[in-house]
């Protein structure tokens, strides 16, 4: 199956341009929100970084950071690149593209969807994670994973 993603005034199904940028410099960003359940939430950010030691030359961020009585909800932005520049499939953007092909096929288990940009709120999530992730580390912060006896 082939997955398409066109901006349209910079909100579709997947793709937004973020703010600011002139139409010749817009720089596109893919949204893929991962939905691992609740207990391997962890699992799932360790196999993410484990994913982007692998491809370093691609930018991408945590983007979204939301819950609900089942699932995690953990929104990655991946950017493509310049507008331009991906129409012409640049080294950048094939780059990018393999990165996400890679993150559908290795957190499948995950449940993988394109989505929107996130909300504000849930920016406002992954914004505060990153930074309480900055300040204390991540093993003062992430618990360790608990096995039963």
């Amino acid at each position: 199956m082939q997955h398409n993603a066109v901006a349209v005034a910079g909100i579709d199904a997947g793709v937004s341009v973020p703010a600011g940028f002139a139409a010749e410099s817009d720089t596109v960003v893919v949204h893929v929100q991962l939905r691992p359940r609740r207990g391997s939430a962890r699992r799932c950010l360790a196999m993410l970084a484990e994913l982007a030691d692998g491809h370093p030359e691609v930018s991408f961020s945590l983007t979204g950071l939301s819950k609900d009585d089942r699932v995690v909800r953990v929104t990655v932005g991946v950017e493509l690149g310049p507008r331009t520049a991906v129409a012409r499939f640049s080294p950048q953007a094939q780059a990018a593209y393999a990165f996400v092909s890679a993150l559908f096929t290795s957190l499948y288990d995950h449940m993988p969807v394109y989505t929107p940009a996130p909300s504000a709120t849930d920016r406002a999530a992954a914004v505060d994670l990153m930074t309480r992730l900055a300040v204390a580390g991540a093993a003062d912060l992430v618990p360790a994973e608990q096995i039963p006896a």
